[in-house]
């Protein structure tokens, strides 16, 4: 191991690396880089919780997994695997999410260090203020496609990962599209999937089983198996919309405590007979018999092209009739299965979006960068623990790493790591009930887990489920809650505590939201300053799927003006070759030759703006 090697560091940097308890959060495409990082640099105390299970998508890029992990716990074949680095590490796993009760405070406390290698806000934003609350330092991370993103968290140094607003996200998780959709886009995601894994070359995200052969001897793919079975439209059908959700059924602990779970189709529709559904126009919705009818013509059409193809490979276009066709039978027959409602033609084909694949070879750049910051917060070097860029194409100066200039300080008015954090609840008062306000509000927009809530010295919200405090079905008016009204909200799970000011809000159009939240009050005339002109990643774990091909997925953050420094060089690091400091008159051509450099730069830094990710 690197730190058990003479000279590679310091002896009381060996002991510290040797020591140093450290938290690994994910043990996804990031988290298996970062853990064999980890043991080969010479850390010996960690622990990696991870709440998922292996899937077949996972293993072109998770190197930890093979095919026999596939179904067993991310942490536990993460801590198995890596243990053949090196026998002599104490690693601890846990099979559990983050979020849960058990992992608070005092679980916390234990560390020197903690990474982040998660794929959603939610928790993200969890483990950020935990760390916060117990001043631990934090290494955020997340990679999309080509480009990934390393950011350094500390109380009172740096920004925290809530510092500026983020958007909702537009990414999805491939357990949320394989396993519990939620929303059409999910099934149009699946069904996109689905087609490449039937017609396509890439079977690298396989949302359909395997099927075993009918001696019980073989296990076959879906794609060999429809092969084996000619393609014949209705075993698709049947293997598809009935086996494969009998399979996700039988998993009992897959849809346990979870509002979202399939149900089988009636056996009549897997042998209904043909209806029309050409005559339709694209903007009505079809009916469930209307969508199966489509999928059993367009596969038989689908399979005449195959044939028909050189290298037995097809390849998705929105214009192609058949397999658009494909896309809308098989989105509104999933969304049957999951109670979801249908969607017209119209309307998936403007949905289906752009698919951006995690690169293995992202992952361990970043993963590498990670351990690099981890040893500068060791040793103490905080302002060298600059957010470091991952850039698809290199800049000006051949660098595909670029690193901000500074360490961007903590924003004073950010309502998590500030001492006075207050933002303000425009909510209509009179129809908006304590309920809402919590699961709404409190829970699923400011990320808290178990709030109690005081307006007036009264509390309206108790997480002590021993209170007897009912007021869910009641208005906020009905509380007494008033226009000018100030909730104060504790978290003591996050030991998080925020002041909401509310303002009666005029609902004057049917489609403008709920509620809205802004920042403090002395912000509301500075909106400008938040600079939202950044982009997130895919994810760290899982294949995400971005939604609008103009729009990258992701959470909004801040962006500097100086961005170029590479940091492939340690040498480098601290180098400032951008600054240029004239003390003599120049020529002409010396002049043409310094805008050169500077336009460069420019572009450079417009370049790392597109692809700054969360």
């Amino acid at each position: 191991m690197a730190a058990a090697i003479a000279g590679v560091f310091q002896p009381e940097m060996q002991n510290l690396i040797k020591e140093s308890k450290v938290l690994l959060v994910g043990a996804g495409g990031i988290g298996c880089e970062v853990l064999k990082n980890l043991v080969l640099t010479g850390f010996s105390e960690l622990e990696i919780i991870d709440l998922d299970t292996i899937e077949v998508s996972n293993l072109n890029r998770q190197f930890l997994f093979n095919k026999e992990s596939v179904g067993k716990a991310k942490s536990h074949v993460a801590k198995t695997s890596v243990l053949k680095f090196n026998p002599n590490v104490n690693i601890t796993s846990h099979l559990g999410d983050i979020m849960d009760t058990k992992y608070g405070v005092a679980f916390f406390n234990k560390f020197k260090l903690v990474i982040n290698a998660l794929d959603n806000k939610k928790a993200r934003s969890h483990v950020n203020r935990m760390c916060l609350s117990c001043d631990i330092p934090l290494i955020e991370s997340g990679t999309m496609g080509y480009t990934g993103q390393v950011e350094f968290i500390k109380k009172g140094i740096s920004l925290c990962y809530e510092c500026y607003p983020k958007p909702e996200p537009k990414s999805y998780p491939m357990c949320t599209i394989r396993n519990t959709p939620k929303e059409p886009i999910h099934c149009i995601i699946w069904s996109k999937f689905l087609f490449g894994q039937l017609f396509g070359g890439d079977s690298d995200e396989e949302v359909s089983m395997d099927a075993v052969s009918q001696d019980g001897s073989e296990r076959m793919s879906a794609r060999k198996w429809a092969i084996h079975n000619g393609y014949n439209p209705k075993k698709l059908l049947k293997k598809i919309f009935n086996d494969d959700i009998q399979y996700l059924l039988s998993m009992e602990d897959l849809y346990k405590d979870k509002e979202i779970k399939p149900v089988l189709l009636d056996e009549a529709f897997f042998n209904q007979e043909q209806v029309d559904y050409d005559h339709v126009p694209d903007s009505v919705v079809l009916t469930l018999e209307q969508c199966i009818s489509m999928f059993l013509d367009c596969i038989s059409s689908i399979k005449q092209k195959l044939e028909a193809s050189e290298n037995q490979c097809l390849v998705w276009d929105k214009d192609d009739d058949d397999f658009m066709n494909f896309i809308v039978s098989t989105t509104n027959i999933r969304s049957a299965i999951f109670n979801i409602p249908f969607k017209s033609h119209f309307d998936i084909k403007s949905m289906a979006g752009n698919i951006i694949p995690a690169i293995a070879t992202a992952n361990a750049m970043i993963a590498g960068q990670i351990v690099i910051h981890a040893l500068r917060i060791l040793s103490g070097k905080y302002e060298r623990c600059q957010t470091v860029f991952l850039r698809k194409m290199p800049n000006h100066k051949g660098g595909l790493l670029v690193k901000d200039r500074n360490l961007e300080k903590p924003n004073p008015k950010c309502m998590v790591c500030s001492t006075d954090g207050e933002i303000v609840l425009s909510v209509d008062i009179y129809n908006f009930t304590v309920k809402q306000f919590e699961e709404l509000v409190l829970k699923k927009k400011l990320n808290m887990v178990a709030p109690d809530v005081l307006v007036d010295g009264r509390m309206i919200i108790s997480s002590d489920e021993d209170d007897e405090v009912d007021l869910y079905g009641k208005t906020l008016a009905e509380v007494g809650v008033g226009d000018g009204s100030r909730f104060s909200v504790d978290d003591y799970f996050q030991n998080y505590s925020i002041k909401i000011k509310l303002f009666q809000k005029e609902k004057s159009k049917e489609e403008d939201p709920d509620f809205e939240i802004f920042g403090n009050l002395e912000e509301l005339n500075k909106a400008d300053d938040i600079k939202n002109n950044v982009a997130q990643p895919e994810e760290n774990d899982d294949c995400l799927i971005e939604k609008d091909e103009n729009n990258v997925d992701g959470d909004m953050v801040t962006i500097k003006e100086q961005e170029d420094d590479t940091v492939i060089k340690e040498d480098t690091m601290d180098s400032d070759p951008d600054i240029i400091e004239i003390d003599q008159e120049l020529s002409n051509e010396e002049v043409l030759a310094i805008k050169r450099k500077a336009d460069e730069a420019i572009e450079d830094i417009n370049g790392a703006k597109k692809s700054r990710v969360d």
